[in-house]
């Protein structure tokens, strides 16, 4: 399986395929963006959003951005400025449902730790929705249950970060 595997940076012919995804894993659960929405998520950084391949297949992406600490996107809203920050904020990560329990968000996570690392980013902060905080916990993210977060991310939502290891 791993060698028709693929981590790349996302390309514009892309997108529709992470709209498509992104609406397949998060419509159930009101969290779903629109595919305007999620493109403003790449533009700030988009050596930091990737697409993963299985085959000729769009399985899975990242979407990460520059944000202050401490504080995340409205998902109703598309990006409108580019923070500097330190921090990197994980908007989004999924894999699609035919393709998860094969380590492959493993696989990505540890791409865009590495890129972050290359780019000097001291931390990466997340917003864990939809009961996927011990997914986080387990890759050493700790939660942060006193920062508020903007309407839409759901009840049981939580704001997490780690330090990006040297």
């Amino acid at each position: 399986m791993s060698h028709d595997v693929r981590v790349r940076q996302i390309s514009d012919g892309d997108w529709d395929g992470i709209a498509a995804l992104e609406a397949d894993v998060y419509t159930g659960a009101g969290l779903s963006e629109g595919r305007a929405v999620l493109e403003s998520r790449a533009v700030p950084s988009p050596g930091t959003c990737f697409l993963l391949e299985c085959g000729r297949r769009p399985a899975g992406y990242v979407l990460a951005l520059p944000y202050p600490m401490f504080r995340c996107p409205d998902l109703a809203r598309e990006e409108e400025r580019a923070f500097r920050s330190r921090n990197l904020h994980l908007h989004d990560l999924v894999i699609a449902e035919a393709f998860r329990g094969r380590g492959l968000a493993r696989r990505l996570l540890r791409h865009l730790q590495a890129a972050a690392r290359a780019k000097t980013y001291e931390r990466i902060s997340l917003v864990a929705v939809a009961d996927s905080e011990p997914f986080w916990s387990a890759h050493g993210y700790r939660p942060h249950p006193d920062v508020g977060l903007p309407g839409g991310y759901g009840a049981h939502a939580v704001y997490m970060s780690a330090e990006v290891a040297a």
